[in-house]
């Protein structure tokens, strides 16, 4: 098992660090208010650990678990920080009346973050098709939900799928990072379903498998 550093304090960070935790991974919780970070790495327990906001993360996987219209701030704050770290995009880049993107025209949330970042980081998208309550219920009548993953490295694609893994996920490669943008579509078509259907958030979207 690994060290996870988890950037953020909400629900998905509190999904996916609890998940972690109980499959046997060191969590280290950053928030900017350090308060919160105690108090989710407290929820979290298994040992949890709380990094100083802007330090180097202790691991080598960071998943990105704030508001993107925080995301790229964070990022470029902790600047040389980040080097050499495999950052996880977990968000989605929507607009408030969930009917488009607020990233320009020719670009999204994944490659804005991969900009921002240290050039010898790794950008993976995943986890961003998921509620965080959905998230953190784990496998649903018995079949493990599917977490949709984009990025251009295999090898950093590879680690991120044997984390989605141990946390009992079935990860889904869909291609290089540019697929990304189709990813965060998904979750823009998740909230459509939620408005205009399903009328609630428990569901999740994944792949049957036929024959």
């Amino acid at each position: 098992m690994s060290t996870i550093s988890i950037i953020g304090a909400g629900g998905m960070a509190a999904a996916i660090g609890g998940l972690a935790a109980k499959a046997g991974h060191t969590v280290e919780v950053i928030n900017r208010d350090a308060a919160k970070a105690r108090a989710l790495a407290g929820q979290v327990g298994a040992g949890a650990t709380t990094g100083t906001f802007g330090a180097a993360p202790a691991g080598d996987i960071v998943i990105l678990a704030v508001p993107y219209a925080a995301v790229l701030d964070v990022v470029k704050q902790y600047g040389e920080a980040l080097a050499g770290k495999l950052l996880v995009d977990i968000t989605n880049p929507i607009n408030s009346d969930f009917t488009g993107f607020v990233t320009p025209v020719d670009s999204f949330g994944a490659q804005e973050i991969a900009r921002a970042a240290p050039a010898n980081t790794d950008v993976v998208k995943a986890f961003n098709t998921q509620f965080s309550h959905v998230l953190a219920a784990g496998p649903a009548e018995g079949h493990p939900l599917d977490v949709f993953i984009a990025g251009d490295d295999a090898q950093a694609k590879a680690r991120v799928s044997a984390f989605i893994e141990s946390l009992g996920l079935r990860p889904m490669d869909t291609g290089p990072l540019p697929m990304a943008r189709t990813l965060e579509n998904v979750a823009l078509l998740s909230l459509g379903l939620l408005i205009h259907s399903v009328k609630h958030t428990n569901f999740s979207i994944g792949v049957s498998l036929l024959g």
